[in-house]
């Protein structure tokens, strides 16, 4: 029997291929990155969700560094940490304006040209007919909701994979150290990368009747483990409820409302049209696909199903953050195998014409609503500087109903640097990021549940929590406009207007750190 069909790459060392290949497109490869940058500055501040939390934590920990707060420390640990080590370092430097845009702008450069020299190492073509979705995709869900070492990890890992499919010592070499690089962004784009390495391993010892078995085996990997967290409620794994349709990638394009959904499912439509037209040509007009096509549509369905059966959260103990949209991350994964395919396929000329008024459109929908965010974080910084150095806030900040894109808040964070501290931010009560909280600290609550129920306004003020000042949306025409009051025990941190209600003794006395 013959071994299963799969595109293997020249051993050529990938840098070489990758120089030969940046020195034959120049002037294409210098556009392309100029122009996939334009949204990090088109507007005063990058609007993306949890980026300003991690732009903020970066502040206090280089506080902490100079000895400037007390309450806080700085732990050593080895993933989940390399966006924010980029950024301190670089604000160290040059401020955390310029750091914020600097190391934003080099995680979108490489996951953009890690998704696309994945897509050319294993399809042996450049992936142009393709490239407006690979630009919508880096802007997509991911990165709007600031995964930032998510993101950078799933870029670096896509940058291994691709040294890997060319084989050879010293590109396994590369795709070690790129890996290595992964895991120190993000479990999530290690375990990417060693779960592809491990699969194309394992196909290319089978022979072809047996890659159906193979991808059953799978199936049943992913159901094995929804039973697994079904069977265990201390995980308290909760599933996503949207239709199983939403899982082929499109929903990245899902942001900021209504008309990001219905763009999608029109992406969606034209990429299928478009396999539809290359699948005509390939059976009437002899138009071959490119070898690894069958292996897309392999990778693409694992990733399917994979996140069908996963859960969408998840905690490991009952007093660690969450492991949250699992999910509604992975379908980034999705998307990318998904563009794969159809480089692969012989893709007719007008092709990448759908593509790009689609990705137009698109562009043009954010830079409205980034707009909007942007005068919200302009309106809390003017509140910022008007506190004296220490304020204590809650930041409390509804998107509206439609959008997907809930934590806008997090702007708000970003706009206390230098003057205020964000008491219910969550990450150093996660344990999940270098800037941790300890007892009795003034700065930031250690309790993941209060600062959930904090920052989603339903907390109930206590008398140890004093002083506090919430800074919260006070216009209902405008959800940009923003007001800052001092709480009272007995109020709730995103109504300080209302009148305070008796907190029971249990919660008033209990030690919130």
């Amino acid at each position: 029997m013959s071994a299963a069909p799969t595109y293997i790459a020249p051993r050529e060392f990938i840098l070489k291929s990758a120089w030969r290949f940046v020195r034959g497109n120049a002037f294409a490869v210098a556009a392309l990155s100029a122009l996939l940058l334009v949204p990090c500055f088109w507007h005063r501040r990058i609007q993306a969700g949890d980026l300003g939390s991690h732009i903020y934590n970066a502040w206090l920990a280089q506080l902490v560094k100079r000895h400037e707060v007390t309450g806080l420390v700085v732990v050593r640990q080895w993933s989940n940490v390399l966006f924010d080590l980029l950024v301190l370092r670089v604000a160290d430097l040059w401020g955390f304006v310029a750091a914020e845009r600097i190391t934003v702008s080099l995680v979108v450069l490489i996951f953009f040209w890690g998704s696309f020299s994945f897509i050319a190492s294993v399809s042996a073509r450049p992936p142009w007919m393709v490239t407006p979705f690979l630009f919508v995709v880096a802007y997509g869900y991911a990165f709007h909701m600031g995964f930032m070492n998510y993101y950078l990890s799933v870029g670096l890992a896509f940058l291994a994979l691709a040294a890997a499919s060319r084989n050879g010592t010293a590109n396994w070499t590369a795709a070690v150290l790129l890996a290595a690089l992964a895991l120190v962004a993000h479990p999530i784009g290690f375990a990417i990368f060693a779960g592809v390495a491990i699969y194309l391993a394992i196909r290319r010892m089978l022979p072809e009747p047996a890659l159906l078995a193979l991808l059953a085996a799978m199936a049943a990997l992913f159901y094995a483990l929804r039973l697994y967290f079904g069977a265990h409620p201390e995980l308290a794994a909760s599933w996503r409820c949207e239709s199983w349709l939403q899982l082929f990638g499109q929903d990245q394009m899902k942001v900021y409302g209504r008309h990001y959904e219905i763009l999608s499912w029109l992406a969606l439509g034209w990429g299928l049209l478009c396999a539809a037209a290359a699948a005509y040509d390939w059976l009437f007009r002899a138009k071959k696909p490119a070898a690894a096509l069958r292996l897309a549509v392999e990778l693409y369905a694992i990733t399917v199903i994979g996140t069908a059966c996963l859960p969408e959260n998840f905690r490991t103990t009952l007093y660690a953050g969450w492991v949250g949209l699992l999910v509604s991350r992975l379908t980034l994964v999705t998307a990318v195998f998904g563009l794969l395919g159809l480089a692969s396929l012989p893709l007719p000329r007008w092709s990448w014409r759908g593509a790009l008024l689609l990705a137009a459109v698109f562009f043009g929908l954010l830079y409205r609503d980034a707009g909007k965010l942007d005068r919200m974080e302009a309106n809390a910084r003017a509140l910022a500087k008007s506190m004296p150095f220490g304020t204590r806030i809650v930041a409390v900040a509804n998107a509206p109903e439609d959008w997907r894109v809930g934590f806008i808040y997090h702007s708000i964070d970003r706009a206390c640097i230098g003057h205020c501290f964000s008491y219910a931010n969550y990450e150093a009560s996660s344990l999940q990021f270098r800037v941790r909280a300890l007892p009795g600290n003034s700065v930031v609550t250690t309790s993941v549940d209060q600062s959930d129920d904090m920052s989603s306004g339903d907390y109930l003020v206590r008398k140890n929590d004093l002083p506090l000042l919430s800074i919260y949306q006070c216009d209902d025409a405008d959800f940009t406009v923003l007001c800052a009051l001092p709480l009272r025990e007995g109020q709730k941190t995103e109504d300080p207007e209302s009148d305070p209600v008796p907190v029971p003794d249990s919660e008033s006395d209990s030690e919130e750190n």
